[in-house]
């Protein structure tokens, strides 16, 4: 899925078997969030991690990598947690875009990362 932000155009991938949902800049990795999908009732897409490649920095990347990851989830229908701090932030900063998770669902997250580090 291409993405414009104001200043590049973004190609990003979702890998959902690797739990990278990834951003490419001219055919070059220039970011991801690292998540899991955490099963049961109710389901959540749950980010861990957001990176930006050096040399990418300053451009939107997370930003864009972050709202396409609620996006997916929107289309989806399931919720968001947001583990990773840049994610929160993003989304105290978009509610319209970000819906809060019940928070049961985030302290399942939560345990269910701390259970499985490699997540």
């Amino acid at each position: 899925m291409a993405e414009q932000t104001d200043r590049i155009e973004l190609d990003i991938r979702d890998d959902r078997a690797s739990g990278n949902l990834l951003a490419y800049e001219n055919g070059k990795a220039a970011g991801v969030i690292a998540y899991f999908v955490m099963d049961g009732d109710p389901a959540a897409f749950v980010a861990v991690h957001t990176v930006v490649e050096p040399g990418h920095e300053g451009k939107g990347i997370a930003g864009a990598l972050v709202q396409e990851f609620y996006a997916m989830a929107g289309r989806a229908g399931v919720s968001v947690v947001p583990l990773c701090p840049y994610a929160a932030k993003w989304a105290e900063r978009h509610p319209d875009e970000a819906p809060e998770a019940p928070a049961e669902l985030v302290e399942r997250a939560k345990a269910q990362l701390a259970s499985h580090p490699e997540l």
